[in-house]
């Protein structure tokens, strides 16, 4: 009987249980037979694997949130409040096209051309292009242009207010949007700005495909462009 015994035990013993492959954790009865070096392998091994499968992890959450491009204009942190006072961030205006172009409200002569020029640059489009077109106009001038002052432009221009967005930032957002977008600009005298009056395209994504600084009617260019981003020719 006691050797019986004696036999069970030791066949019990040399059995070693597998260790788990997330944490190498191994039952202790197998710890208990195996000799040290092997039980310090199999926790390595163990840390190795949670290392993996959390990086892996990290990864696939990147690729669900859609990583934007490093080229994209989207990069940029900007709050924004439009015509209506509602706040958005700049880059919510992804996986839509956007022409975007700077101006200020009490501007007399190249603001209002600039809106002349987007509204002939839409009527290029195809309807159904147009209505996956959306219209960004930031203020060069925040400390006057207040949504109320926004909304007026809006509504004297009879802007579509689905798809067209006038809006304000913080005076240090509109420096660092003007060196993202290309645009130039400096205050002088009378609460006048000097400033250059580039329409921009951005794609889907926030990468800038085409602009055109001309005034007063569509540019061609600029208008094919928008075209292969909207699906048409």
């Amino acid at each position: 009987m006691n050797a019986m015994r004696e036999t069970t035990i030791t066949t019990e013993s040399e059995h070693e249980v597998l260790p788990c492959l997330c944490c190498g954790h191994c039952d202790p009865r197998s710890e208990a037979a195996t000799p040290p070096r092997s039980r310090y392998a199999t926790r390595i091994l163990g840390a190795l694997l949670s290392i993996v499968l959390l990086g892996l992890g990290l990864v696939l959450a990147r690729a669900d949130a859609g990583e934007l491009p490093g080229d994209s204009a989207y990069n940029l942190a900007l709050p924004l409040v439009d015509q209506d006072g509602k706040p958005f961030a700049f880059a919510d205006g992804r996986d839509r096209v956007h022409i975007i172009s700077m101006f200020y409200t009490s501007c007399k002569y190249v603001c209002p051309l600039i809106i002349d020029t987007l509204l002939k640059t839409e009527r290029e489009l195809a309807p159904n292009q147009r209505a996956d077109l959306d219209v960004l106009l930031v203020s060069l001038d925040p400390d006057n242009d207040t949504p109320d002052a926004l909304k007026r432009v809006a509504d004297k221009r009879h802007l579509d207010g689905r798809r067209w967005r006038l809006a304000r930032a913080e005076k240090a957002g509109v420096r660092r949007l003007a060196a993202v977008l290309g645009i130039q600009y400096k205050q002088i005298e009378n609460k006048e700005f000097s400033h250059s009056s580039a329409l921009v395209l951005l794609d889907a994504e926030g990468r800038i495909v085409a602009r055109s600084d001309r005034l007063g009617e569509a540019d061609a260019e600029f208008v094919a462009a928008a075209r292969r981003l909207l699906g048409g020719h």
